[in-house]
C-alpha cells in the first residue's frame, strides 16, 4: 500500500551572486572590515547555492540539510539586499516538463526571492511555468496532506489501535485521496502514474476503513452489517486490483478482507441467520483527521548561521538613509541661517562702511581693515583663482549631462526594441514590458536632471556676482600705494578721534565681533553632532514590524539639537539688537563728520572695497562648493549609469532566451499561421461533479483542452526612494541695490541672495 507519489526537484541554471551582490555591498558600505566580511560573506553565499543547485543530490539527510541551509540564508538576505534593482534572474525549469508541445514553458526566469515570501504569481514577469501555476500548487498541496494522512493509518496499524480509531483516520485518508483526485483529473503536466495512484489509493484507504468498521461491527454481535462492509471492501479492492495493479499492490489487503469475508459468511449462515443490509443503508463511518497545511518557519536548518548576520535590513537601511536626510536637512537649517546672519551682518557694516570709517579719521591713509582685506583676497589666489572656478564649470556641467543623456538612451533603445518584439508577437511576449520596468530609474534620472537644472541656477547666480565685483576685487588685489593711489582722499575739518560717539562705535562693533566668532563655535558643534538611529530602527522593527522613521527621527533630533537651535536664535536676536544700535550711532557719527564731495566719494569707495571682499569669500566659496557638487554628482550619475546597463542587459539576455523559446515553440507546432489563440481553448470546460470515478485501464477518456494561460499582471520592481535634494533657506533674487551716499538705514547685502548648490 505504502506507494507515495514524489514531487521531483526543479532545476535551475548556473546564477553569478558574486558579481552585483558584491557590487552593491562596496557601493553601500565604505571600505574596511565591515566591507571585507560582506565580500567574503557573498562569496560564501554563492558556494552553498552551487552545493544545493549545481549538482545531483543524494536522497540522505545530509542533502536535504544542504536545501535547508540555502533556503534559511535566501530567506535571512531577502529583506537586505534590494534584488529587484540588481537584475539577478533566477532561471528554473518546469519540475514536470517533458518537453510536450502542450507542456508550458520549459524554462522560466522565476523570481526566487518572492517565492520564498509566498508571492510568486505577483513578482513573476512572465506567465508562471505549469508545476507552480495556483491550481498545480493546489493539487500538490493536497496530495500531500493525503499521504500525510495515510502515515497516520500506517503507523496507527503498526501500534495495534483500536479499530474504531484506524477506521476513522482510513475514511479521512480516502476522503483526501477523492479530492485530489478530482483536482487531478484536468492536470496534463504531472506524471502520468499521479492518477492511478490517487484512485487506487482512494479505494484502498476506502477499503483499510470498511475492513476495521467491520470488525466493530461484529463485537456489538451486528452481523449482517460486518457481511455488507466487508462485501463492499471486497468490491473495492477488486477495483483497485483490476485497474491500477501496475501502480499500487492489495494483495495482503484483498487476502486480509477475503479471510475475514469467508468466516463472518460461514458464521452467519450456520449460527446468527442476521439479515445483510444494502450499503447504502449503513451508517457512515465517522472521520478524525492529524493532519494540516502548517506555515513554513524559519530557520528549517538547526544548524543555520547567517552569513549576513550583521547587515541590516533594507527597510532598517532605507529609514537610516531617510534620517540622515532630515538630519543634513537639520543641520544646513542652522548654519544656513547662522550664515546668512553673517552675510546680513558684512552687508550691513559695508552700507555703513564698518568699521573702516572709524579707521579713516586723518583722511589720507588706507584704513587698517582694508589692507587686511587686500591680503587675504591676495592669499587666496586673488581674482584669477575665482576666474579659473567658474571657467571649469560649464565642463563639469556638460559631462554629468553627458552622462545622464547616454543613461537614458540605453533605456530608450532596450524599451523601444521591446516595443516592437511586443507588436509583433502579441499575447505570446509575456514578459513585464520595459516601459513599466524603468519607471523608478526614470524617475530618479528625472530627479537627476532637476539637480542640474538647479546647479545652472546657482552657477548664474555666481557669474552674476563675480561681474558685479570683478572690478573692485581686481583693486583690492594691486600693491598698497596702488590702492592708495585709487582711494578719494578727504580732509576732515575737524577730529573725531576724541569724540564719544566713535568710543560708542567700536564698543558696538566689538561687541558684535563676539556674536560672530559665537557663531563659528555653533557652527563647529552642530557639524560634530553624530546621530546613529540604526539601533532605534532595529528595536522598532522587531518590536512592531515596522518603522516609523519620521517620528522615531524627530523626536531624536529633537534631543540632539534642541540646545543648539535655542543657542542659534539668541545669537541672531543679540545681532539684530546690535546692528539696530549701532545704526543708530552711525548716525550721530555722521552728523559730526563734515559732508563734502571729497569725504563722500572716499566712503563710497571703502564701501565698495569691504563689500568686494565679502563677495570674493562667498564667489570663491560657492565656486568650490560648485566644483565639489558636480565632481560628486558625476560618481552617482556612473552609479546610475551602470545600474541603468545592468538592467538592460539582463532584459536583452532575458529578451535572447524568451525569442529562443518562442523559435523552440513554434517549430513544435504542427502550423502557425498566427498567433492568435485558437478557438477550441477560449472556454474552459467544468469537471465532473462528484468523487473520483475510476477510470477504465484501456478507455481512458481524453480529458478536455487546457484553456489558455491566465493573463497575470507582473508587479513592478519595487520603486527605489529618489535622491532629496534640500536647499539651503533663502528668499528669491533681489536686483542688486546700491548703498546711499549720506546717512541713512543700513542695508542688507547689495547683491543677490545666494540659493546654493542641491545636496
Amino acid at each position: 500500500m505504502a506507494t507515495f507519489i514524489s514531487v521531483p526537484l526543479k532545476k535551475s541554471s548556473e546564477v553569478d551572486l558574486v558579481k552585483p551582490l558584491s557590487k552593491f555591498v562596496t557601493s553601500t558600505y565604505p571600505p574596511g572590515e565591515e566591507q571585507t566580511e560582506y565580500l567574503r560573506a557573498v562569496e560564501e553565499l554563492n558556494k552553498l547555492r552551487k552545493s544545493a543547485l549545481g549538482r545531483p543530490l543524494d536522497k540522505h539527510e545530509s542533502s536535504l540539510e544542504i536545501l535547508l541551509r540555502y533556503y534559511d540564508q535566501l530567506c535571512a538576505i531577502e529583506p537586505k539586499f534590494p534584488f529587484p534593482e540588481l537584475c539577478l534572474t533566477f532561471t528554473w525549469k518546469d519540475a514536470f516538463d517533458k518537453g510536450s508541445l502542450f507542456g508550458g514553458s520549459v524554462k522560466l526566469g522565476d523570481g526566487a526571492f518572492a517565492h520564498i515570501k509566498d508571492t510568486v504569481l505577483s513578482a513573476l514577469n512572465r506567465e508562471p511555468t505549469m508545476d507552480i501555476s495556483p491550481e498545480t500548487v493546489g493539487t500538490l498541496s493536497q496530495i500531500m496532506l493525503s499521504q500525510a494522512q495515510e502515515v497516520f493509518v500506517l503507523k496507527a496499524t503498526a501500534d495495534k489501535m483500536k479499530d474504531a480509531i484506524v477506521a476513522k483516520l482510513a475514511n479521512q485518508a480516502a476522503d483526501y485521496y477523492g479530492d485530489a483526485f478530482k483536482q487531478c483529473q484536468y492536470k496534463e503536466n504531472l506524471p502520468k502514474e499521479v492518477l492511478p495512484v490517487l484512485a487506487a489509493k482512494h479505494c484502498m484507504m476506502q477499503a483499510t476503513a470498511e475492513l476495521r468498521q467491520s470488525a466493530l461491527a461484529n463485537q456489538k454481535k451486528k452481523f449482517g452489517e460486518e457481511i455488507a462492509r466487508l462485501q463492499h471492501a471486497t468490491e473495492l479492492v477488486k477495483t483497485a486490483a483490476s485497474r491500477y495493479d501496475e501502480y499500487v499492490n492489495v494483495k495482503d489487503l484483498s487476502d486480509k478482507i477475503n479471510r475475514a469475508l469467508t468466516a463472518a459468511k460461514k458464521d452467519n449462515d450456520f449460527i446468527y441467520h442476521d439479515r445483510v443490509p444494502e450499503v447504502k443503508d449503513l451508517e457512515p463511518i465517522g472521520k478524525a483527521s492529524l493532519v494540516k497545511a502548517t506555515a513554513v518557519q524559519t530557520p528549517l536548518s538547526q544548524k543555520f548561521s547567517d552569513l549576513f548576520e550583521k547587515m541590516v535590513p533594507m527597510a532598517v537601511q532605507q529609514s537610516v538613509s531617510a534620517a540622515n536626510s532630515r538630519k543634513a536637512d537639520t543641520v544646513n537649517r542652522l548654519i544656513g541661517s547662522m550664515r546668512e546672519a553673517t552675510n546680513l551682518c558684512n552687508g550691513v557694516l559695508a552700507s555703513l562702511n564698518l568699521p573702516a570709517a572709524l579707521e579713516d579719521l586723518s583722511g589720507e591713509a588706507v584704513p587698517q581693515s582694508i589692507l587686511e582685506k587686500s591680503r587675504a583676497v591676495v592669499q587666496q589666489g586673488g581674482l584669477q583663482s575665482i576666474e579659473q572656478l567658474i571657467k571649469d564649470l560649464p565642463e563639469l556641467l556638460q559631462r554629468n549631462r553627458e552622462i545622464l543623456d547616454e543613461s537614458f538612451k540605453m533605456l530608450d533603445d532596450e524599451e523601444a526594441t521591446d516595443n516592437e518584439l511586443r507588436a509583433k508577437f502579441n499575447q505570446r511576449w509575456n514578459r513585464t514590458p520595459s516601459g513599466d520596468l524603468y519607471k523608478p530609474l526614470r524617475a530618479e534620472g528625472n530627479n537627476f536632471r532637476n539637480v542640474l537644472d538647479k546647479a545652472v541656477q546657482a552657477d548664474q547666480v555666481v557669474k552674476e556676482r563675480y561681474t558685479a565685483h570683478c572690478e573692485m576685487i581686481a583693486l583690492l588685489c594691486k600693491p598698497e600705494n596702488e590702492l592708495s593711489a585709487a582711494i578719494p582722499s578727504a580732509n576732515p575739518a575737524k577730529t573725531l578721534q576724541a569724540s564719544e560717539v566713535v568710543n560708542v562705535l567700536r564698543a558696538q562693533l566689538a561687541q558684535l565681533d563676539e556674536v560672530k566668532r559665537e557663531r563659528e563655535v555653533l557652527e563647529g558643534e552642530v557639524k560634530s553632532v553624530t546621530v546613529d538611529m540604526t539601533t532605534k530602527f532595529l528595536t522598532a522593527l522587531a518590536q512592531d514590524g515596522a518603522i516609523n522613521e519620521e517620528a522615531l527621527t524627530a523626536s531624536e533630533l529633537e534631543t540632539r539639537y534642541g540646545s543648539h537651535t535655542q543657542r542659534v536664535q539668541q545669537n541672531l536676536r543679540r545681532q539684530e539688537e546690535l546692528l539696530s544700535q549701532i545704526q543708530v550711532s552711525h548716525q550721530e557719527f555722521s552728523a559730526l563728520k563734515q559732508s563734502n564731495s571729497e569725504a563722500n566719494n572716499r566712503e563710497e569707495v571703502l564701501k565698495k572695497l569691504a563689500s568686494a571682499h565679502d563677495s570674493y569669500i562667498e564667489i570663491s566659496s560657492n565656486t568650490k562648493e560648485g566644483t565639489k557638487f558636480y565632481n560628486d554628482l558625476t560618481e552617482i550619475l556612473l552609479k546610475f549609469q551602470n545600474k541603468c546597463s545592468d538592467i538592460v542587459f539582463a532584459r536583452k539576455t532575458e529578451r535572447d532566451e524568451l525569442l529562443k523559446e518562442l523559435q523552440q515553440s513554434i517549430a513544435r507546432e504542427p502550423s502557425a499561421p498566427s498567433f492568435n489563440v485558437p478557438s477550441y481553448q477560449s472556454n474552459t470546460p467544468a469537471p465532473a461533479p462528484g468523487g473520483p470515478t475510476p477510470a477504465p485501464r484501456t478507455a481512458k477518456p481524453q480529458p478536455p483542452a487546457r484553456p489558455p494561460p491566465p493573463n497575470i499582471t507582473p508587479q513592478v520592481a519595487s520603486t527605489s526612494a529618489p535622491i532629496s535634494t534640500p536647499v539651503p533657506p533663502g528668499s528669491t533674487n533681489p536686483p542688486p541695490v546700491a548703498p546711499p551716499t549720506g546717512p541713512s538705514q543700513a542695508q542688507g547685502p547689495p547683491y543677490p541672495t545666494y540659493q546654493g548648490y542641491p545636496g
